[in-house]
């Protein structure tokens, strides 16, 4: 995985300013400082998601020589060429630019896709380095063979790190959607133009994710960050297993409530593991070819293109089979969560005399739900806690108090 610290400019057209500079002024931190902010800000999120690390995580500020070395072996072929601003590829001379995004180049505008650039031969050329304005001193900006002191484009930094750690061609390379006719675009033309081999297998590109049917955009602030998800009382594992109920390849719309459905869903699947795994019964020769054949399907559909959405269909289905065993149900999601990552192998039973998570959570989902004037919402968690959970619940001037129902 790659960490972009320098580099991604406001524009896709290799203008404006450095997203990095640009919000480091408007928090009073360094660039520096800024993106290891970020960067342990992002990991810390992954970690609660169980998402694991990768092995290796690069920069680009750790890379900036590799950069140089792609730009001047392109450079020896012919594909560069050099402006006031920059050092840019010339996409009219790698012939299979337009194949990956299906772009029709005689369509193709000045300032339709990217904004003007009246040095740029062709609208779709893009800059492989910038040099640093005159005049102006940036906090990122390195010595460089063709003018001074400049600073990487952001296509090429991901080419230059991943085939220096993966080599010329790797297998699986993935992306948002909105990468493809530009920065996926790129990173194939300025990689197979350096080496003359095909640069990925494979493209996997996610969908956008929704909010509130809204793209979720910072410009419309309508993002959340972990922080928000945990005070709104609810389990960072339960966005993990909102993400597994659609296709990596379809839109997912995020609201509350869809959070709040996919915590229930969590939290009853935690109930019946535990269930399972605490069933004194003895295991029905039966069970062993059910179990083979749920797993069967299971696998069959995470092999095809990662489809969660079945995958959890099978999961649920089998949960709920009144034929197969307890114990051999455990088994199988002790199998398929090292697939869905729900950390279900770490839940343990709620000890007596103290208020379980997911009891606390809901309560507190359902205080942001009556602040939000939703009282349909908070009610039905009311009634669940009330069944499910033997908590009974009173809303008084003082606040919102519970207590366990005697038996």
């Amino acid at each position: 995985m790659n960490i972009t610290d320098v580099g991604h400019l406001t524009s896709d057209a290799d203008t404006g300013e450095d997203k990095m500079e640009k919000a480091a002024a408007e928090k009073k931190m360094s660039a520096w400082e800024l993106a290891a902010f970020y960067t342990k800000d992002f990991f810390d999120a992954m970690k609660k998601l169980n998402v694991q690390r990768p092995d290796i995580v690069c920069k680009a500020t750790d890379h900036i020589p590799q950069m140089i070395e792609l730009i001047e072996k392109l450079e020896k072929k012919g594909y560069t060429y050099k402006t006031s601003d920059g050092i840019y590829f010339d996409t009219s001379k790698f012939k299979r630019y337009a194949d990956f995004a299906r772009l029709n180049m005689q369509q193709l505008q000045e300032g339709a896709r990217v904004e003007p650039n009246p040095e740029k031969r062709n609208p779709s050329d893009f800059a492989l380095w910038k040099f640093s304005p005159a005049g102006a001193k940036r906090q990122m900006e390195w010595d460089l063979p063709w003018n001074g002191k400049g600073f990487p484009g952001w296509h090429i930094e991901c080419s230059a790190m991943s085939m220096h750690y993966l080599g010329s061609t790797f297998d699986i390379h993935t992306g948002g959607i909105d990468h493809i006719p530009i920065h996926h675009t790129n990173e194939i033309a300025q990689s197979e133009a350096a080496t003359g081999k095909p640069f990925v297998k494979f493209w996997l590109h996610n969908e956008f994710l929704m909010v509130y049917d809204e793209k979720m955009s910072k410009s419309k602030n309508n993002f959340f960050t972990m922080a928000d998800i945990e005070a709104k009382g609810a389990d960072p594992l339960a966005l993990r297993y909102l993400f597994l109920t659609a296709h990596y390849r379809s839109k997912l719309n995020f609201t509350w409530e869809s959070l709040a459905d996919a915590q229930r869903a969590l939290e009853t699947l935690r109930e019946r593991m535990l269930e399972f795994k605490a069933a004194n019964e003895r295991q029905k020769a039966a069970d062993a070819k059910k179990a083979k054949a749920y797993e069967k399907e299971f696998v069959e559909a995470v092999n095809n293109d990662l489809n969660t959405p079945i995958a959890l269909a099978v999961l649920w289905r089998m949960v709920r089979d009144a034929t197969l065993g307890n114990k051999a149900k455990y088994k199988l999601l002790m199998k398929f969560d090292e697939v869905l990552g729900l950390r279900l192998k770490d839940v343990k039973p709620a000890k007596k005399g103290k208020l379980a998570d997911e009891v606390k959570r809901l309560i507190a989902m359902r205080e942001d739900f009556r602040k939000q004037g939703k009282y349909a919402e908070a009610d039905e968690i009311r009634k669940r806690l009330d069944s499910e959970f033997g908590v009974l619940i009173e809303d008084t001037a003082e606040g919102t108090k519970w207590k366990k129902k005697t038996k």
